[in-house]
């Protein structure tokens, strides 16, 4: 009987668990500065491994190109996530598309989810593009700071003010595919967008 109501409790947490996968927005710029790992890659195979209680989901990648962690891991070869998407597992499908993948690198194994920010190549902007060649690398001492309802400021010249969550379009919006957030040659950070690479000496853009 104890032992019946031991694991009742333990299916109980388990089940809280279950809910547990709650994401916050973030801007590709602080998505691309707070990983381990960013790369292009196309996925080739899959296999579940069976450890912990819901298992590990191994990918199989090919890797196109490496936009940070070459002091991390030379070249991914396998990533992690959890196989249970309510636990933040992320699903990617097999021989179809090419990905920008965020990660994490824990005891050489590169590990991704939900949380991350992950994306079909196809589908990210000609800014984003060009934010991981070299754009969001030069802003990762600003801060980009969400606002999700008004009235909100920056406090400090550190901060560029996100507020695609305001947008009617909601979130990813404008400044989450146009922008990167660049700090100035005055020292201050502010909203930066253009076609060329842009050079901290002369750069004085202040929108959106």
């Amino acid at each position: 009987m104890k032992l019946f109501v031991f694991l009742l409790l333990c299916f109980w947490k388990l089940d809280e668990l279950v809910e547990a996968c709650t994401c916050v927005p973030t801007h590709p710029q602080d998505a691309f500065c707070n990983s381990d790992i960013v790369i292009r890659a196309k996925v080739v195979g899959k296999k579940l491994m069976k450890d912990g209680p819901f298992g590990t989901m191994r990918y199989t990648v090919k890797q196109m190109k490496m936009y940070k962690g070459f002091n991390k891991v030379p070249h991914v070869h396998y990533i992690y996530t959890e196989a249970a998407e309510s636990l933040c597992g992320v699903r990617l499908e097999v021989n179809k598309y090419q990905y920008l993948i965020t990660g994490r690198v824990h005891g050489a194994k590169v590990y991704t989810g939900l949380c991350n920010f992950i994306e079909k190549w196809d589908r990210l902007t000609p800014s984003q593009r060009k934010g991981l060649n070299h754009r969001y690398q030069l802003g990762c001492n600003c801060r980009i700071k969400p606002c999700y309802y008004l009235p909100c400021f920056v406090t400090s010249k550190s901060e560029c003010l996100w507020t695609d969550m305001l947008s009617n379009f909601g979130y990813p919006g404008y400044q989450s595919k146009q922008y990167a957030c660049i700090q100035q040659k005055e020292g201050y950070c502010s909203w930066y967008r253009g076609w060329t690479s842009p050079d901290k000496t002369i750069i004085n853009a202040t929108d959106p």
